[in-house]
């Protein structure tokens, strides 16, 4: 018996450094659970190329949209444990629509992390003719008129949704929610003050705010952003201490992978992490830097899903 688990053990052990050796030596495929042009496909593809070039091997994105991500995120949990299937994963499909609706996959159990790539902002935005000058006016403004605004979002149980939700929490004010289809219908009728205000992505706010047509109050990151060096961090800007929003996107793979496989991975992702033009790709997409290794990426998630639970239990939030 002593000599079977000897055997077993040194078999093992060879079974590791092979792995560790030979990973990769065919192309891999990154799935994309979201169609092309959309940010997670944006920063995928920016990743998969460079992580080609530090692998040795091809890494092709493959899109695999639907079911907001959920389809994708599936096959990803679904594939063969082995590292040449990787995950270009997000705060929703990973997240936060586990905590809303039925799924086909459990992310805590069936995914591992490798490395988070970044996270992207959410500004308060108003129209320009909103009348608080600064993001502690429009606080007092609305918490002294409870029920009397309304915010939109992209739709009930978007991360826009749940970040305003947890903004209106913190700074204690009672406002309507509309959701819309989209966060170009919900950011038009801001714009036209049929809304009073809305949290959405620095990489759809911007624009408008450069052009004039939205007036930014704050940025929910609590260090603020590089994206808008101008606009304040809400918690600061507005006395929220702790409010730290963003929708994240990293990379994961099929929980099992193993673990030689994974720091290969992690090697690989932290090499293009640092690399300057990758930073510089990721802010032309809307996309704050915030490389975390494995281990790091793997806490924040479950302060995430710690943090999204309780919204969603306080707004009382459901999907119908």
């Amino acid at each position: 018996m002593f000599r079977l688990f000897v055997c077993l053990g040194a078999l093992f052990a060879a079974t590791v450094a092979a792995a560790q050796t030979t990973y990769p030596n065919r192309p891999i495929r990154m799935i994309v659970p979201w169609p092309p042009g959309q940010a997670t496909d944006l920063v995928g593809r920016v990743v998969a190329q460079k992580l080609s070039e530090q692998l040795g091997q091809q890494v092709v994105a493959d899109n695999r949209a639907g079911a907001g991500g959920t389809i994708g995120t599936d096959q990803a949990v679904k594939a063969n444990p082995d590292g040449y299937t990787l995950l270009a994963a997000s705060s929703g499909p990973v997240t936060i629509s586990p905590l809303l609706q039925k799924v086909p996959y459990d992310p805590q159990k069936q995914l591992a992390p490798v490395a988070l790539a970044g996270r992207s902002p959410y500004l308060l935005v108003t129209a320009p003719s909103f009348p608080a000058k600064n993001a502690r006016e429009f606080v007092a403004l609305l918490k002294a008129n409870p029920g009397k605004y309304s915010f939109s979002s992209s739709g009930t149980g978007a991360t826009a949704h749940l970040i305003a939700e947890w903004f209106n929490n913190i700074a204690g004010i009672q406002a309507v929610h509309v959701p819309f289809k989209g966060s170009a219908p919900a950011m038009t009728e801001v714009m036209n003050g049929q809304i009073a205000y809305t949290l959405e992505t620095a990489a759809a706010t911007l624009p408008h705010i450069k052009s004039g047509r939205l007036k930014a109050y704050g940025v929910s990151l609590v260090k603020g952003t590089t994206l808008a060096p101008d606009v304040p961090p809400l918690a600061s800007a507005a006395d929220l201490a702790g409010f730290d929003g963003a929708a994240w996107i990293g990379v994961m793979v099929t929980a099992g992978t193993p673990k030689a496989v994974v720091d290969r991975l992690a090697g690989a992702m932290d090499k293009v992490m640092q690399a300057p033009e990758t930073r510089e790709r990721l802010s032309v997409v809307g996309i704050e830097v915030d490389y975390r290794p494995a281990e790091e990426f793997g806490r924040y998630l479950a302060d995430q899903r710690a943090r999204f639970i309780e919204i969603i239990k306080r707004g009382n939030i459901k999907i119908d």
